[in-house]
């Protein structure tokens, strides 16, 4: 899963970008709305995780221009917004999830993970072998 991760606090970013990618996560960084919005316009992330508060263009309206173009990728705000306004706001703008500063990192990844599961796109541990009907010699005849 590729993420694209929209945060302007450098260290949190830093510390999110490694904790994710411990996760098996590839994540891509930028600090600003426009960033954002030109390293979206290409096909190369799965999902954005969106700060609100950033220093050029806030995230809601990174998120109205995404979704007024027909960008479909999976949005997880993480912001320190953490009004019921705000959270009603960002959802109803097309965010697939809110989540507020200060966070866990666990819950962070379990949210990450549902959106994965609706995708399809989680990896399991799991290997599947194709099962074959296998007819035994004696009972053949």
């Amino acid at each position: 899963m590729r993420i694209l991760l929209v945060e302007d606090d450098l260290p949190l970013a830093e510390a999110l970008q490694q904790s994710l990618q411990r996760e098996g996560f590839v994540v891509n960084h930028v600090d600003c709305g426009q960033l954002a919005l030109a390293s979206l316009a290409t096909p190369d992330h799965d999902m954005v995780i969106l700060d609100l508060g950033l220093p050029d263009l806030d995230g809601t309206e990174v998120l109205k221009t995404l979704r007024t173009k027909k960008i479909q990728l999976p949005v997880v705000i993480l912001t320190a917004r953490d009004s019921i306004e705000s959270k009603v706001q960002g959802l109803d703008l097309g965010a697939d999830d809110y989540l507020a500063k200060p966070f866990e990192m666990p819950e962070l990844l379990a949210r990450l993970r549902v959106i994965e599961r609706r995708l399809g796109t989680a990896s399991s541990a799991i290997i599947e072998i194709a099962k074959r009907n296998v007819i035994p010699d004696h009972i053949k005849s």
